[in-house]
């Protein structure tokens, strides 16, 4: 699906550009798809003199769903000294947090094509568990226990 994005940025950077074919929701729920992402990327690290690619130029990038895969796998390579460090991550609309679908950003294109906010709702639950038993408690917020919800406040807040 993204090919013809993938050898746009290519072409126009000058770059080397790999896309990874990670497994899909709900066939294959969390962490398939992260683990599909960190695999590949682990294997192009440790493989970038095969490739001729240049260790301190390799960035993740990612849209959408791809977007928090992008960021999970910075996170978790950022820990690695065994590996060379990411340059950088693009993240495009990623999705990244689920704690709260009613924020300023949901709020206000909770209405606009095409990612409607019941339907960002909709994806996170088919990736996270594979079904939508508990559609209505994550649009009203009750799926998240008030202690929790306390905790993060100080990051995921209207404010």
């Amino acid at each position: 699906s993204h090919e013809r994005i993938c050898q746009y940025i290519a072409k126009e950077s000058g770059s080397l550009v790999v896309s990874v074919g990670y497994r899909l929701a709900p066939e294959h729920k969390y962490p398939a798809a992260y683990e599909d992402c960190l695999s590949a990327s682990q294997h192009f690290l440790q493989h970038l003199e095969h490739y001729g690619v240049d260790p301190a130029r390799v960035t993740v990038c990612g849209d959408s769903a791809g977007g928090n895969l992008a960021a999970a796998v910075s996170q978790t390579l950022a820990g690695r000294s065994d590996l060379p460090r990411l340059r950088a991550q693009i993240l495009i609309y990623p999705g990244l947090q689920a704690l709260d679908f009613n924020l300023p950003s949901y709020q206000q294109n909770r209405r606009v094509p095409l990612l409607f906010q019941e339907r960002a709702v909709f994806y996170s639950l088919q990736y996270v568990q594979g079904d939508m038993s508990n559609l209505e408690e994550v649009l009203e917020g009750s799926h998240i226990p008030p202690d929790m919800r306390l905790k993060y406040r100080k990051w995921v807040s209207p404010d």
